[in-house]
């Protein structure tokens, strides 16, 4: 490939993730101001100086262009998620610190989310990139013996469905060191060590 070819794919290359980025930009914006089932994808291609056929070029229907953008907020949050598991050093420290990270996110994000949206998605790419990054991390802790020697498939799913629900809370205005603190005490010590717990 010539110097004339390779230059006019990179500007290509370039004009796609621009368009890209100027779609999710005006679905951030249409989204946060109208509420997510009120946008069309009228709406969003309004706020972009693009043409009606450039958008479909990259998404089908408004919710794609949200599932996008949850997918980004999933970039966001997972690196903040493996600190907190990799700087542990205790098993509550693991989880404890894990949901607390979780759930701060959770928090921050809450008032960006569109009104009526749909809720986080399970399966998108970046989230179950983020489910292997959690296995990963539990079969560390395993081999450390931080944490003792179980099914770490079951405890992914475990851990993963309790913060997720937990983060539905704490969107409501649940305190995120509260559900932190109660998601911990289910998994060190059962149902009996929440009644020990400080309210």
């Amino acid at each position: 490939m010539d110097a004339h070819a390779k230059t006019a794919r990179s500007r290509r290359e370039l004009t796609k993730a621009q368009n890209r980025e100027t779609i999710l930009a005006a679905g951030r914006q249409v989204f946060a101001e109208m509420g997510f089932a009120a946008v069309t994808v009228r709406d969003i291609i309004r706020a972009t100086p693009l043409a009606s056929g450039t958008f479909y070029n990259y998404f089908k229907s408004k919710e794609d262009v949200y599932l996008a953008l949850r997918d980004e907020v999933a970039l966001t949050v997972r690196p903040r998620l493996r600190a907190a598991r990799q700087g542990a050093e205790t098993a509550e420290g693991f989880l404890f610190e894990s949901f607390l990270a979780f759930f701060r996110f959770a928090a921050e994000s809450s008032s960006e989310q569109p009104t009526g949206a749909v809720r986080f998605r399970m399966d998108s790419p970046e989230v179950v990139a983020g489910f292997g990054e959690l296995r990963e991390d539990i079969d560390t802790a395993v081999a450390q013996g931080l944490l003792p020697a179980m099914d770490t498939g079951f405890l992914t799913a475990a851990l993963t469905g309790v913060a997720f629900e937990l983060a539905e809370q704490v969107k409501g205005g649940a305190e995120p060191e509260s559900a932190s603190r109660f998601a911990t005490a289910i998994f060190l010590g059962g149902l009996p060590a929440l009644s020990r717990q400080p309210d």
